[in-house]
């Protein structure tokens, strides 16, 4: 499968045979997010390595789940061993840069933090997009890449819809000093 072929809403969830056997909780949890670690790893990793690192995601969840139900916020707890499962296989591998078509920027082609370091931009955006910190680049990927709305980014992130609004405000400030633009008051509101 290439990257212009990835569909992640035709990804199997759990298989009928094997929710029988697992908790009905973490089913319910795999069915409503495993689409979003599909996109998310996706744009990070490509569309060989994304399913693979998902189901390493989601078998993992698994094996600990009694433990992530008594995390003070499940959402997080998950998203952050996404984040930590993506990393670990970025590092492990020599990643080819992936393409990645979005539907509101196509211009923009490609969507890893790794991948955008690699992109010469005149501007300096995709270098500084890459250097945000990994809350604020979650955000702005999220957000600008998989085109989600505030309240959807705060539930895959497990945070609050005024932090997912704070770290984007945050993020198009450190963006703006990086490439040397100045804001003015109106267009700090527009993220």
């Amino acid at each position: 499968m290439n990257d212009a072929e990835f569909d992640p809403s035709g990804e199997q969830a759990v298989s009928i045979e094997l929710a029988g056997v697992m908790p009905v909780e973490y089913v319910a949890f795999h069915s409503q997010n495993h689409v979003a670690y599909l996109e998310y790893a996706h744009l990070e990793l490509g569309a060989e390595a994304a399913p693979v690192v998902v189901e390493d995601v989601f078998a993992f969840l698994l094996e600990v789940w009694p433990d992530a139900l008594r995390e003070a916020n499940l959402q997080a707890f998950a998203w952050a061993q996404l984040r930590e499962h993506v990393e670990r296989y970025r590092a492990g591998q020599v990643l080819r840069i992936a393409l990645v078509d979005t539907v509101k920027y196509a211009a923009l082609r490609r969507g890893s933090r790794r991948q955008l370091e690699l992109i010469e931009s005149r501007s300096g955006v995709y270098e500084a997009i890459a250097e945000l910190p990994d809350r604020h680049y979650d955000v702005v990927v999220l957000t600008f890449l998989l085109g989600l709305e505030t309240a959807q980014v705060a539930q895959r992130m497990g945070i609050s819809p005024g932090t997912v609004r704070s770290h984007l405000h945050t993020a198009r400030r450190m963006l703006a000093k990086k490439i040397g633009i100045d804001l003015t008051p109106g267009e700090e509101k527009d993220l």
